[in-house]
């Protein structure tokens, strides 16, 4: 196993777990200010995946495309957030979990009635479809830097906004006490309302960036949405800061496992033994490191609660 190959991994790991954090920050900052579990949150990224490859399809540069994604669901998690997600802030777990699969059940309907059951191929930008030679034996593909860049860009925004900003202090202390904010004279509701929107945004930018690298399809909301929980539980309920270390570990995990374990395996094991077993280790080891994170810190690396 040489080094670029190593390096490529690595390269490939980061970009995933950036798209992870994307997708886990606002998910963790729903789940840890506003007290209410939305498994709607994969639809946004659904949605935003879809409306990219479509906007690109028709016409619009990918820019653009990448920013009517993210203003469009905004609006559309706006609208649910008002219509259905308001309703469900004062109702237990059980009744939210309810009510938002239903949405996805619905949402997976609306897809398939506005672009068909076919999947979508979203096409990668022209300037952006040739690899970047980072080292002379290591030639990367652009577009993953992309997502890199634009990965860590995002990251970086978001800890100045919740860290040094007036709505970031607000944000805070609704995840740390939730009452004491009210007390305290806290419009509540519009706090909910903007984090609600803000992780929209943020799962609506993760699933156009990632159109071009996988399948846009029905259903994409809910195989991402596994991950990101796991996310938010190793990194801590409501923290920031924990979902991009946790989306970091889980994507460096995830990559690395399907990447090395195999062959790895192969040395020791007959070929066909070695890449169903490598399979099935790599499929498990992000719940893997999040029982061995939960043993030692129950409430995740950093959790916003005390």
């Amino acid at each position: 196993m040489d080094s670029i190959f190593v390096i490529e991994q690595l390269l490939n790991g980061l970009g995933y777990g950036l798209m992870l954090f994307l997708l886990a920050a606002g998910l963790s900052l729903v789940f840890g200010i506003m007290d209410t579990m939305n498994l709607a949150h994969g639809s946004l990224y659904m949605a935003g995946a879809y409306i990219a490859a479509r906007a690109h399809e028709a016409g619009a540069g990918f820019a653009t495309a990448v920013l009517a994604a993210v203003a469009a669901t905004v609006v559309i998690a706006f609208l649910l957030e008002q219509a259905i997600v308001r309703r469900l802030y004062a109702r237990d777990h059980l009744a939210q979990v309810i009510a938002t699969f239903g949405v996805i059940l619905i949402a997976d309907d609306v897809v398939k009635a506005i672009w068909g059951p076919s999947p979508v191929m979203a096409a990668m930008p022209a300037a952006l479809a040739g690899p970047v030679q980072l080292l002379p034996e290591l030639p990367y593909p652009a577009y993953r830097l992309l997502l890199i860049g634009v990965g860590l860009l995002v990251a970086l925004g978001l800890y100045l906004l919740v860290s040094h900003t007036r709505i970031g202090m607000l944000v805070r202390a609704g995840a740390s006490n939730r009452g004491m904010a009210e007390l305290m004279g806290v419009r509540v509701g519009r706090v909910f309302s903007f984090v609600f929107v803000l992780g929209a945004a943020l799962a609506a930018l993760a699933g156009a960036l990632m159109g071009p690298i996988s399948a846009v399809q029905i259903g994409m909301g809910e195989a991402i949405l596994i991950p990101a929980l796991v996310v938010i539980v190793i990194g801590g309920i409501g923290s920031v800061r924990g979902a991009f270390v946790a989306a970091l570990l889980v994507g460096m995990v995830d990559t690395a496992g399907r990447a090395f374990l195999p062959p790895a395996l192969r040395a020791v094991l007959p070929p066909a033994l070695a890449a169903e077993l490598g399979a099935a280790l790599a499929g498990i080891a992000m719940y893997l490191l999040m029982a061995a994170v939960l043993i030692l810190k129950p409430a995740g690396l950093f959790p916003a609660r005390g």
